[in-house]
């Protein structure tokens, strides 16, 4: 009975002494697949840009037609301030315009008569110059008979009185022509006169109107009112943007429809405009809007405190991010300003190459890789040694039989849990991949006992 207790007890010892150094892991396979690296970064939904409308008259709010979240057209009168007397100044500066219009009208009908007159007379003057003519022929012709005795004294003297006659009647009409083209020469001054107060009523009423616009609040754009500070009866003034009494409403132009986010200060150097990227809103669940990067921010944003990085009194090692600007290609139309969204930009693809999961990475020194030969505990390593031997390498445990190699690799683009190998591995190569308790510790040409069915809680919460 005792030799038999012996033996197993030597059994039992040799087997433990057997897997004394003995590490139990998971494995994979070296695998190509597809790669896209994500960044994912949460903000909120924004328009492109807003409008801040303003008073541009003072006076209190007679109407305000709008409510938070009605749309709007571009023009379109959304609120009025009380405009009695601007109202009263436009309608007596029509008045004014009708009377020296009235005026304008006048002189013209003038013209016109006095230009019929002018004709008339005209023509009766060349009727009397006409007969004028022939009475002088007349009398020319009878003073040279009357000479030669040919003629009556009394016929010559009637020659002589109609020719008289019609000189007194040129005479007389040439003057009645020339007050005619006086007076008409009067009557075109007049109406220039007129002319020229029409114009000036008219500038007049036109500056008038534009103060009367004044009054009446008017959308500049298409969009969304997202803002609504003041009530009917408040009394409203101009003022500088964004002060008390002076923003009547706020409208966000919602022809571009933005989804706002904070990208960490390591993934921004990835981030490129026009990447495509997927964004959810936290309303609208179950659903997924696409769109492209249409803008990267310059200045670093401090996360605790909002401010620029160069604003900012706290420390400068403290977290920053950086605003990201994505374009949704077709947002809903119940899509409102402020809701939060989360967006995942597509930063890089790769197709059909080599992948490990993200977990089989690790990194040894070169020190802990390196076999110190023929090495004196007792004599200290010169400083450029003990610098290389310090030099970090980054490689996965290729498991080769019942041992684990540590093989240098280089990689490429990181996807949600895969990592791309640009060099140091083959398809189909058996890797540990867990757990991280065993990667973290492992030696290199470590002895491992695979076990694929072993996944622990805390190695979960550990990777996690």
């Amino acid at each position: 009975m005792l030799t038999i207790t012996v033996i197993a007890g030597g059994v039992v010892g040799t087997k433990r002494w057997s897997q004394r150094n003995l590490v139990t892991v998971q494995t994979g396979l070296v695998e190509r697949q597809d790669l896209n690296a994500v960044v994912t970064a949460s903000g909120e939904i924004k328009p492109k840009n807003y409008i801040n409308l303003g008073a541009n008259a003072m006076g209190p709010l007679t109407a305000i037609y709008v409510k938070e979240g009605d749309r709007v057209k571009k023009n379109q009168v959304v609120a009025r301030i009380e405009n009695t007397q601007a109202d009263a100044d436009v309608a007596a500066q029509k008045a004014t315009i009708a009377s020296t219009q009235a005026n304008v009208d006048a002189a013209q009908a003038a013209i016109k008569a006095q230009d019929d007159a002018i004709k008339t007379q005209q023509a009766t003057l060349d009727r009397y110059q006409n007969e004028l003519v022939r009475a002088k022929d007349y009398l020319t012709r009878y003073e040279q008979m009357y000479k030669d005795k040919l003629v009556a004294k009394q016929d010559y003297d009637q020659k002589k009185a109609d020719y008289e006659s019609a000189l007194a009647s040129v005479n007389e009409n040439q003057a009645r022509l020339a007050q005619s083209q006086s007076q008409r020469v009067q009557n075109v001054a007049q109406l220039t006169a007129s002319q020229r107060q029409v114009v000036q009523a008219q500038a007049n009423l036109k500056r008038l109107d534009n103060v009367l616009e004044r009054y009446d609040v008017t959308a500049p754009l298409d969009g969304v009112v997202t803002d609504l500070p003041v009530r009917v009866g408040e009394t409203v003034v101009q003022g500088v943007q964004n002060s008390s009494g002076s923003t009547i409403m706020t409208i966000a132009d919602m022809s571009l429809i933005t989804a706002e986010v904070d990208v960490d200060e390591t993934d921004i150097v990835n981030v490129a405009l026009d990447q495509p990227a997927e964004v959810t809103i936290e309303a609208i669940p179950n659903q997924t809007f696409t769109g492209k990067v249409i803008q990267i921010g310059d200045t670093a944003i401090v996360r605790s405190s909002g401010l620029s990085a160069s604003q900012s009194a706290t420390s400068t090692q403290e977290a920053k991010d950086f605003k990201v600007t994505i374009a949704l290609d077709h947002p809903p139309e119940d899509i409102r300003p402020g809701l939060s969204a989360t967006a995942k930009i597509t930063t890089a693809t790769r197709r059909n190459v080599l992948a490990i999961p993200i977990q089989a990475l690790t990194v040894r020194t070169k020190g802990d890789l390196e076999q110190q030969q023929n090495a004196d505990p007792n004599k200290p390593l010169d400083p450029a040694e003990e610098q290389a031997r310090r030099e970090e390498i980054q490689g996965v445990f290729v498991v080769q039989g019942d041992h684990a190699q540590f093989v240098k690799v280089d990689t490429g683009i990181a996807g949600a849990t895969d990592i791309e190998v640009l060099n140091g591995l083959q398809p189909d190569q058996t890797i540990v991949i867990g757990s991280y308790k065993a990667i973290r510790s492992m030696r290199n040409n470590a002895r491992v006992k695979v076990d694929n069915t072993i996944q622990t809680v805390s190695d979960t919460d550990t990777k996690s």
